[in-house]
């Protein structure tokens, strides 16, 4: 009975807790910041961060997001509003200078680096891109295709600002999944099938175009390939463009594989994927600071906080831009 006239009396004078005044006797704002490389043209950025935000509502915090494009300096820019904003944590999607991340970490704010991991050492949330890829191939080969070609990002394009190995790790993954798959199935590896670039470039509008450009090549070879794994689905989407205009019927003449599922079920056809689980990367990330807050306080040297790594799996969406090939062989292109 007291409960219920507490609550009508909250209701009636529109009552509000004073959230600030708590978290400062918590030590705590209750707010996490987060760092997006960009938010356009690629949906994966926009749904982990809904996932982020979905996980933080859940614990009672707040996100502050904040909208890097790519730029360094921006991304210094926002490492330094989150920390005038005592942010309890930051969550970077993906981080672009290693520097930035170890401005957050020398002001004792708690990090988690998603999908791409700097030289400095924070929580993580990593996807096994490997398996992924493979899943990809295995699917084309178990219905019959041999002429598999792929394209994907350049893993030199991340050689930059000291990064190690594993920055680029998603690109190599990517790679040598669809190497070793058709190594393993006995397949010659043609590396006339093989197109590294962008997945898309910010500076004209999104679209570098290198999915359908990389088409093109493949479809003036003398053997054209009867399937292509696209490492993206802004690729994938250049792909079907140019397979369109050349008359092509997308899974009839050629199958066509994505990677993400961001923009795969608005496509036509609609596009068999690598499904990343973006939701859960965002709540996943947001759960380790906030799981690790009570840790992080506790400890007063750096060095003696245990960072965190988890991996998330993905798994393969399958619609219809894939079928068994027309032929045994490939297609016969031009010279």
């Amino acid at each position: 009975e007291t409960r219920e006239q507490v609550l009508a009396a909250i209701r009636d004078t529109g009552y509000r807790v004073n959230t600030l005044a708590q978290a400062l006797r918590q030590q705590r704002t209750m707010t996490l910041g987060h760092m997006l490389h960009c938010i356009s043209p690629n949906p994966f950025f926009a749904r982990v961060a809904l996932g982020v935000e979905r996980e933080a509502h859940r614990h009672g915090y707040s996100v502050l997001l904040y909208n890097v494009e790519g730029d360094t300096e921006q991304e210094r820019q926002g490492v330094e509003t989150f920390l005038n904003r005592r942010v309890d944590g930051i969550i970077f999607t993906t981080a672009i200078d290693p520097a930035n991340v170890q401005l957050a970490i020398s002001n004792n704010v708690p990090v988690v680096q998603v999908e791409r991991v700097t030289s400095v050492r924070t929580h993580a949330v990593l996807i096994d891109n490997y398996v992924g890829s493979t899943e990809a191939v295995e699917h084309l080969i178990g219905l019959g295709h041999r002429h598999i070609a792929y394209i994907g990002a350049d893993p030199d394009h991340y050689r930059k600002n000291g990064q190690p190995t594993t920055y680029r790790q998603i690109e190599e993954q990517r790679l040598a999944g669809y190497v070793d798959t058709l190594t393993r199935h006995g397949l010659p590896i043609d590396q006339r099938y093989i197109a590294l670039g962008q997945y898309y470039s910010l500076e004209d509008g999104g679209f570098a175009g290198d999915g359908a450009m990389f088409t093109e090549q493949f479809l003036r070879l003398q053997t054209r390939p009867t399937a292509i794994f696209a490492t993206c689905d802004i690729l994938a989407a250049g792909v079907l463009q140019s397979l369109y205009r050349h008359g092509l019927s997308v899974p009839e003449d050629v199958s066509v594989i994505g990677y993400d599922n961001t923009y795969a079920p608005y496509l036509t056809p609609p596009l068999t994927t690598v499904e990343q689980p973006m939701l859960e990367i965002g709540g996943t990330a947001a759960r380790i600071l906030i799981e690790t807050q009570a840790e992080w306080n506790a400890h007063a040297a750096i060095e003696n906080v245990r960072w965190e790594q988890r991996q998330l799996t993905t798994y393969l969406n399958s619609r219809s831009s894939t079928a068994p090939p027309l032929t045994a062989g490939a297609l016969t292109g031009g010279s």
